[in-house]
Formats: structure tokens, sequence, C-alpha cells
């Protein structure tokens, strides 16, 4: 199972993940999508929100390895919940799928993937 290209609605315990400025202004893509539909606070550019959790994106690839290293430490204290990650820090961060993709590569059987970050690492593995 992977996440949908498209989200539009959640099923209950499903929590959708995007990228976020630190700012928290969510304007465009995912943030935009998290902020109009799934709980995402104007102003909090990281953590659960409603029904969606913000990972920092718009800074260096470390800083994103942090925020992500965060996200799933605190994915691991909510086995209740699945996290559906949109194709965080690839999009207006402009970060390659395959370095983002390394982030994720310790995730929890409640952190699904975007089908693009789950080639990187299949891929990184052979």
């Amino acid at each position: 199972m992977n996440t949908p290209d498209i989200i539009t609605e959640l099923e209950p315990g499903q929590v959708f993940v995007f990228g976020s400025n630190t700012e928290g202004i969510h304007a465009g893509g995912a943030a935009a999508v998290a902020h109009q539909n799934f709980g995402a606070s104007w102003g909090q550019g990281e953590g659960l929100q409603g029904d969606s959790y913000a990972i920092p994106t718009m800074g260096s690839l470390d800083e994103l390895g942090q925020a992500v290293a965060r996200f799933l430490k605190f994915a691991a204290t909510r086995p209740d919940l699945t996290f559906l990650v949109t194709k965080i820090g690839t999009g207006i961060a402009g970060h390659p799928t395959v370095l983002v993709a390394r982030y994720f590569a310790a995730r929890l059987d409640n952190v699904i993937l975007p089908t693009e970050f789950e080639t990187a690492l299949a891929g990184a593995r052979s």
C-alpha cells in the first residue's frame, strides 16, 4: 500500500503528512490541502495538527532529515494512527526524491509512503 497521489478525505485514524515551511504558512501545494481539509494550523510549521502532521522541508536536507527523524519518533508513539506521507520536500522545496526517501528507510508499519519514495528505497537496497 502506498499513499495515493491525491487525497481528498481520510478514514478514521489516518493522518495527512505534508511538507511545510517553518513559519507554518500553508499557502500552496499539500500544505494548502492540509490547511483547507485536514486541520493544519496557520502558523504551526511542524507537528500534529488536526488530522495532519507538518514536516518542515524548506531548509537544508540535513534539517529535513532531522525533522523526519522527529516525525518517525512521534509516529512510533502513535501506533493507533496511520500516517499517509505525501511527496514531502520534492515539490516547492526542490529536494531530489531519492535523497528525501532515504530518511524514511527505517519507517514503521503505520507510516505509508508515496510510490516514488518506495521505488527510490527499493533501488537503494539493490
